[in-house]
Parts: structure tokens; C-alpha cells; sequence
């Protein structure tokens, strides 16, 4: 049986993923999303397009991690 001051910390820990951090990150990845969509309508820059592509994909890249972070402390 684990500590109860880990439990505790793990189930803060929890919290904090699921309600803030893990939110924060789908929120941005929308946000960024949103838009690249807007400057595609729009007949925007070209290299701008591109770069909100590149961050798009750099902020999936964290949101998994986060996600598979979350999914990892709740198994403990």
C-alpha cells in the first residue's frame, strides 16, 4: 500500500493534469487550428499557413504527452 502523503500528491497531481493543464493544451491546439483556417479562407500568406501547420502539430505533440502523462500518474 502506498504512502498516504503519495496518494495524496498523485491525486493533486491528477487534478491538476485533467482540470488545467491538460485543457489548456486541446484549448491552444483548437485555437491554433482556428487559425491557419482563417488565413486559408482569407487567401492569407502562404509561409504563415505553413508555420501555424508546424505549430499545430508541435502542440498535438505536447497535448499526447500530457494525455499519456495523465493516463500514467492515474495508474499509479
Amino acid at each position: 500500500m502506498a504512502n498516504p502523503a503519495v496518494r495524496c500528491y498523485v491525486a493533486v497531481m491528477v487534478s491538476f493534469l485533467t482540470t488545467i493543464l491538460l485543457p489548456i493544451a486541446i484549448g491552444a491546439v483548437a485555437i491554433v487550428l482556428l487559425l491557419g483556417l482563417v488565413n486559408m479562407l482569407r487567401g492569407g500568406s502562404p509561409n504563415r499557413s505553413q508555420n501555424l501547420m508546424r505549430m499545430r502539430v508541435l502542440l498535438q505533440f505536447v497535448a499526447i504527452v500530457i494525455t499519456m502523462v495523465t493516463i500514467w500518474v492515474m495508474g499509479r
